[in-house]
């Protein structure tokens, strides 16, 4: 069963009230949303980490779900910050297991086509918004040490670091 939007923001709306069967068939679907959404970005062995990433994110979060709003935006939300954290991870893992030694260069390793993938979407930003998204999200700098860096103020750097994952966001769901 793929369930509608409705059904998916009645079954938070009524998981958030202690149903638990509806918590059940609403993590079931957001499964079956969330392996469709990794299947085009992850290679597949990534994908069931991911996933289960993502329904402990809802778990946790799902108090903070405005149920006046759409569940499938908030969702995709979810799996996006998730995502660019996995491109981070896979980005800094690789490249500090890798010596100058072991680089080819030819190679093929996923973080140098995340680093490709990333760098194509990062073209599609404002510079700044881009500048702030590697500081924080892929460098690991705090919002501080970005906004020196850039000489954008913190609450800048946080605004810029918002509009450009949500444009990102929109990018790579223009691209499905």
């Amino acid at each position: 069963m793929i369930a509608e939007e409705s059904t998916l923001a009645d079954l938070m709306r009524r998981s958030q009230r202690g149903d638990r069967q509806a918590y059940n068939v609403l993590l079931t679907e957001s499964r079956m949303w969330l392996e469709r959404f990794f299947r085009r970005r992850v290679p597949p062995s990534q994908i069931d980490d991911l996933v289960q990433d993502v329904l402990m994110a809802v778990h946790r979060k799902r108090a903070t779900w405005d149920p006046a709003r759409a569940y499938l935006p908030w969702l995709a939300a979810i799996a996006r910050y998730r995502w660019v954290d996995h491109l981070r991870k896979a980005y800094r893992s690789a490249t500090s297991e890798l010596g100058d030694h072991d680089v080819a260069e030819d190679s093929e390793e996923d973080s140098t086509i995340a680093r490709l993938s990333l760098d194509r979407l990062f073209i599609e930003l404002p510079e700044k918004q881009a500048e702030a998204i590697e500081l924080v999200k892929i460098d690991g700098l705090s919002i501080r040490e970005a906004s020196e860096r850039t000489g954008q103020s913190e609450s800048l750097v946080k605004v810029n670091i918002h509009r450009g994952l949500k444009k990102l966001g929109k990018i790579i769901e223009k691209a499905d």
